[in-house]
């Protein structure tokens, strides 16, 4: 069993992008499934939360639909009930250029802290470790009606990484995707399949 687990949140309406982001294929490979290999190869225990989309186990939050922060907490409860009670990488579904090495620094930072990128300055913790503290907080916001990710995972006593930290493992591996102009950004066009990112970074 690895020291860390995973759960890959595949539920989100993808507004934005105006199509569903589990489902967009990048080099013939769907999104999901493509994030589900790399986080399996990084993690263990690991979890959809979602309709299944990923290949991986699956589990629902309920009702479906109450955003991250539900997601996350059904996921760490499915987790308890498997006997993980350790950290887990917690991933969104639109992170095309996203690779096994970057996975691999998350998962493997010493300690079981949390451990946020923040690429362009800004903190993506959904893509990011979660200390076991986290997760509990995460369930105990969705008990009580939350839906905001809001300051989780909790920094300090967690560490933020900067470009400096992943440079070895891929240009922006940890930049997300939400609309289509995101996508393009990325120099991903949608009229044609994206091309994945391989282990390396390049595409």
């Amino acid at each position: 069993m690895s020291p860390v687990a995973g759960l890959l949140l595949t539920g989100g309406a993808s507004r934005r992008m105006g199509r569903d982001k589990a489902a967009l294929r990048l080099a013939g490979e769907p999104m999901a499934v493509r994030l589900g290999r790399l986080l399996s190869g990084a993690a263990g225990p690991v979890l959809e939360v979602g309709p299944g989309r990923s290949g991986l186990a699956s589990v629902r939050e309920d009702p479906p639909g109450q955003g991250p922060l539900a997601a996350v907490a059904a996921g760490a409860r499915a987790l308890w009930a498997m006997g993980w009670h350790g950290p887990a990488v917690v991933l969104a579904c639109d992170l095309p250029l996203l690779t096994s090495d970057a996975l691999a620094l998350l998962a493997d930072w010493p300690g079981t802290a949390a451990v946020l990128p923040a690429p362009g300055g800004r903190r993506q913790p959904l893509c990011a470790r979660w200390a076991h503290a986290d997760l509990a907080a995460a369930a105990e916001g969705a008990a009580l009606g939350r839906r905001a990710i809001g300051d989780l995972p909790a920094v300090p006593p967690g560490i933020v990484l900067g470009p400096g930290d992943w440079s070895g493992v891929g240009p922006e591996p940890f930049v997300d995707a939400d609309g289509p102009e995101d996508l393009r950004a990325l120099g991903f066009d949608l009229a044609e399949p994206p091309v994945a990112a391989d282990a390396g970074g390049r595409r």
